[in-house]
């Protein structure tokens, strides 16, 4: 059941915490998201012309707004400030000197350039925490590379690996590398937060797409470590279980995962195979990986016999884990989602009611809320600036020379 949950005011974890977000697109918009969710002040500071780049990236539209943006964007205030203009780069300061993490997501230098690099703001705020992501860190022969979720898929390795084994390399459906890369830098700016209890100072984060996408090959990595074989595509299913993979039924197919010999006994019985459960080829799980194309064979001409949902009910019964693979709007409607509060509600000034993801951290002391609904641009620009300390004349005159909007 959706919930729209608004409240105003944040009483999260992170009420407190100031957030100054430089970034734009995907991997730095999600990476505050997920501290506005749980309670921070991010102020979102956008081009007064263009705003994110993800304003235009449409369509889908949800009224008037981006859904690409709107998706990413909850629980922030929103500035419109032209950092191009010496005033404008003041703001920007005047918000650091008052933040305890700024995020940016420029190419590397850029900040830099602007004079809102982390040198030059940590020396007007020790305790700043300055988090940069980039497709390729800060140092190396590529940090000065344009960094795009694709190419980060495509030169990390994921993509090698993932596709049908006679088929093309194959992006991820979602940007994985740019999503992965948020959440590590999600994960350094709490450390950061904790150590600064101990040292009183911040410091600067440098995460980047590429090393994230390295990090995540994890046992493909330690694989080829151990063997020196070079991990392939296996489309759906595991390199090192089986049967754990997508197979035909009678009207589809249907995602199954039998991780140890114990369930492979109790599932070879269930689907009628039973002669199966203690053949040679097939008793242990190495066994059954050197004998996969054959065995799958056999499984799938007697999962003909009923549909994908006929069976997951049955397999799940018996503790074999099974399911249908959903199509997003089944994902998103599954009852499980819907009892987990992940899809949720806020009215949007234009947009009307809009529903998106909500978040899977679940606390027991705080409920994740949606205070308010993504920006519009320069939303919030008159608050904040009033906030530090400009005059409402200021503030008008900014507007009119469009340094502000």
């Amino acid at each position: 059941m959706e919930s729209p949950r608004v409240q105003p005011t944040s009483q999260g974890p992170l009420a407190g915490v100031r957030i100054l977000d430089l970034s734009r697109i995907l991997s730095g918009p999600f990476a505050t998201m997920i501290f506005a969710d749980l309670g921070a002040d991010v102020i979102k500071l956008e081009n007064p012309r263009t705003g994110d780049d993800t304003r235009e990236w449409a369509p889908p539209y949800q009224g008037d707004q981006s859904a690409y943006f709107l998706a990413v964007n909850r629980n922030k205030r929103g500035i419109a400030v032209d950092l191009k203009t010496e005033r404008g780069r003041d703001i920007a300061r005047r918000l650091a000197e008052r933040a305890d993490v700024v995020v940016e997501n420029f190419r590397p230098g850029t900040a830099g350039r602007l004079g809102l690099g982390y040198d030059e703001l940590a020396a007007r705020n020790s305790r700043l925490i300055y988090a940069s992501i980039s497709g390729f860190g800060q140092t190396g022969p590529y940090s000065s590379e344009p960094g795009y979720d694709a190419i980060a898929q495509a030169l990390g390795g994921l993509m090698s690996v993932t596709g049908e084994a006679d088929g093309p390399p194959v992006r991820v459906g979602n940007s994985a590398a740019d999503l992965g890369a948020s959440m590590w830098a999600a994960i350094g700016i709490l450390a950061a937060l904790h150590a600064r209890h101990t040292t009183g100072r911040g410091e600067w984060i440098d995460i980047s797409l590429l090393d994230g996408q390295i990090a995540s090959l994890t046992y493909l990595a330690g694989g080829y470590f151990a063997t020196g074989e070079v991990p392939r595509r296996y489309g759906s299913a595991h390199p090192s279980i089986v049967p754990y993979q997508a197979m035909r039924t009678a009207d589809g197919h249907l995602m199954v995962a039998v991780g140890n010999d114990t369930l492979w006994q109790r599932f070879a019985r269930l689907v009628g195979l039973p002669e199966l459960a203690d053949d040679p080829r097939f008793v242990s799980n190495p066994q059954r990986v050197a004998n996969r194309v054959e065995l799958i064979q056999l499984i799938e001409a007697a999962l003909a016999a009923k549909g994908s949902a006929a069976w997951a009910e049955e397999l799940s019964r018996v503790g074999i884990p099974a399911g249908a693979i959903n199509s997003i709007d089944a994902a998103l409607a599954h009852p499980q989602v819907q009892a987990r509060d992940m899809v949720l509600t806020v009215e949007h000034p234009t947009a009307g009611p809009l529903r998106m993801a909500g978040s899977p951290i679940k606390l027991s002391e705080y409920t994740t809320t949606v205070r308010r609904p993504p920006p519009m641009l320069g939303e919030h620009t008159g608050e904040v600036l009033r906030e530090l300390g400009y005059t409402a004349a200021d503030i008008e005159t900014m507007r009119q020379e469009g340094v502000v909007r």
